[in-house]
């Protein structure tokens, strides 16, 4: 018996499968497949497919449905990840070049995987531990007050408010800002967050005191901003999709819906996947392979967008997935964001 041929009537099954949500028979794969083979060929292929567990009959029904197994082999064999048509990746780009900032690049990302692959969308922001500072800006606001903006290597944009303590004319003000833009951006630049605060610390120690008393406060105050600790953040987006695939999961929705609530199982699963990626750098995690409680029955096709601090994007569903779509929407969408961030 043909090993390929058996690949090949398990990736009909898959296929049909994913399309119709019922059991596929011999005589479906027939019609509906250029196999080459007759029937009792067929029957005896799906007989040690299902004997192999790759395939298994849902209920007395004569048709058969991939195990998480058979979904597992299906995309460990896929060859490459197909990519998506001119339209769809001008359509991304479309979409996302229009983002103002961080904030709206993720926003839109999820919205985007979400629709585009009909799952549920998660994005992990990129983590501001490892960020680099990019530049730093002080900016007018009242005589009393600075607006302080951070740009980070990430592309994320922090502002504060920075109380000078005392009160200054326009001309004060200017020559203050004048007075430290260079040396915020010299002893920041390039360097991590907790790097760079303790780089302005030290100079803030060896400024002088007395009427630039000012110069002190907003150099600490930058390295207070620079210092604070920021929790890994995620988005999810979509989940009314996996309200509509309700009846591809064997348990009820509850469980999968209340592992999705806590923020660090979000965490968990885009994690998981870091150096598992074997498809042009996606990752797919099937079924039982998600050892997190309530997920069993679901499916994770997730890659990293940004290398500095390994933060990924990936979509979850049923196991019950069109897996060379998802995994292609999924990487083209991560190359969109990855170019936007650089930029």
């Amino acid at each position: 018996m043909s090993d390929e041929r058996k690949l090949q009537v398990l990736r009909a099954i898959v296929q049909d499968y994913v399309a119709t949500s019922e059991p596929v028979g011999s005589k479906a794969l027939l019609e509906r497949h250029q196999l080459g083979v007759s029937a009792a060929t067929v029957r005896n292929d799906m007989a040690a497919l299902e004997d192999e567990g790759l395939i298994a009959a849902p209920h007395t029904s004569a048709g058969r449905i991939p195990t998480d197994a058979g979904y597992r082999l299906f995309v460990d064999r896929l060859s490459q990840i197909k990519p998506l048509s001119k339209a769809e990746r001008n359509a991304i780009e479309q979409f996302l070049v229009r983002s103002v900032d961080l904030d709206d690049v993720l926003s839109r990302t999820v919205r985007l995987l979400s629709s585009l692959t009909g799952q549920a969308a998660v994005v992990q922001y990129p983590s501001l531990s490892t960020a680099t500072v990019r530049h730093v800006e002080l900016v007018p606001r009242t005589a009393d007050r600075l607006t302080l903006v951070v740009i980070l290597s990430t592309g994320r944009v922090e502002q504060r408010v920075i109380d000078l303590g005392t009160t200054l004319d326009d001309t004060q003000v200017d020559e203050l800002i004048n007075d430290l833009r260079g040396g915020l951006n010299e002893h920041t630049v390039g360097l991590r967050r907790a790097p760079a605060s303790a780089a302005l610390l030290t100079w803030s120690a060896q400024l002088e005191t007395g009427q630039n008393s000012a110069r002190s406060r907003v150099v600490e105050s930058v390295a207070a901003v620079l210092a604070e600790e920021r929790e890994d953040r995620v988005l999810l987006g979509g989940t009314a999709n996996l309200v509509r695939s309700g009846g591809d999961f064997a348990l009820s929705l509850g469980p999968l819906l209340d592992a999705l609530e806590e923020h660090m199982v979000l965490l968990r699963l885009l994690s998981h996947e870091v150096g598992e990626a074997a498809n042009d750098g996606v990752a797919v995690r099937i079924g039982a392979e998600n050892t997190i409680r309530g997920l069993a029955a679901t499916s994770i096709v997730t890659t990293s967008y940004d290398s500095d601090s390994m933060a990924s994007l990936g979509v979850l569903g049923p196991t019950r997935m069109d897996y060379p779509s998802t995994m292609a929407a999924v990487r083209a969408v991560a190359r969109y964001v990855a170019d936007l961030i650089d930029n």
